[in-house]
């Protein structure tokens, strides 16, 4: 890899995180130092770079919109590369075909940070591929029922939708506290009506997991899973 971790330490790092985001759904205590300590014997690194690069799985994670494992705030400094490699391995291993984004967002954010930026040429036709993605099927009923409960108010900010739709109705998105690709189900109970900028946040905020508690401390439908 580009930063000199190779496919095996990395995709060693992405099952250990997955592992313990399941335990920590399902309730059970985290060691997160034991994680590290064994990743670190094994690769001979310290644990310290192994904690720092969970963090950075934190970030990828944030860009995809997936949710990230408590303790471990997005840590920004990653290569587009590895980047890119997490990304894959964490589709690999959820069985899924998902759009990339992390190494395209990455980039973008090293461009706003630079102190001059000339102004791009673009493309004015840029080329089409096709890619097979994964779509879940999901019941028209759970949102419609969600929206009507909702009563035309933003479930997070409890604030009016912002806009109405081409179809007059008060504009308000669907969202699974526990997304389907992270085995969500597709039930009342694990959704909700947000806001535009609501629904943005949660999926890439910095407040994304204080939000998320604050649902399931207001909104009484939710249920853990």
């Amino acid at each position: 890899m580009s930063d000199g971790w190779s496919n095996e330490e990395l995709k060693a790092a992405v099952e250990f995180y997955v592992e313990m985001q399941r335990k920590e759904r399902a309730g059970q205590p985290i060691a997160k130092k034991q994680y590290y300590r064994k990743l670190a014997q094994r690769f001979g690194r310290s644990e310290k770079a192994f904690e720092h690069r969970m963090q950075n799985i934190s970030y990828i994670l944030s860009l995809m919109g997936r949710s990230w494992l408590t303790g471990l705030k997005p840590a920004k400094n990653v290569d587009a590369d590895v980047a890119d490699q997490i990304e894959k391995l964490f589709t690999q291993l959820d069985g899924q075909k998902l759009v990339a984004v992390a190494a395209f967002e990455i980039a973008v954010r090293e461009g706003v940070r630079q102190k001059t930026l000339a102004k791009p040429n673009g493309n004015p036709s840029p080329k089409a591929r096709r890619i097979a993605i994964t779509q879940f099927q999901r019941d028209t009923a759970v949102k419609a029922w969600v929206l009507r409960q909702a009563g035309e108010v933003c479930e997070c900010c409890e604030q009016p939708a912002p806009f109405n739709g081409a179809d007059g109705l008060p504009y308000l998105e669907l969202h699974y506290v526990r997304q389907l690709a992270e085995g969500g189900a597709d039930t009342v109970s694990n959704a909700v009506a947000l806001c535009p900028n609501c629904h943005r946040e949660i999926h890439h905020g910095a407040n994304a997991q204080a939000l998320t508690a604050w649902l399931y401390d207001n909104v009484a439908r939710l249920l853990r899973d």
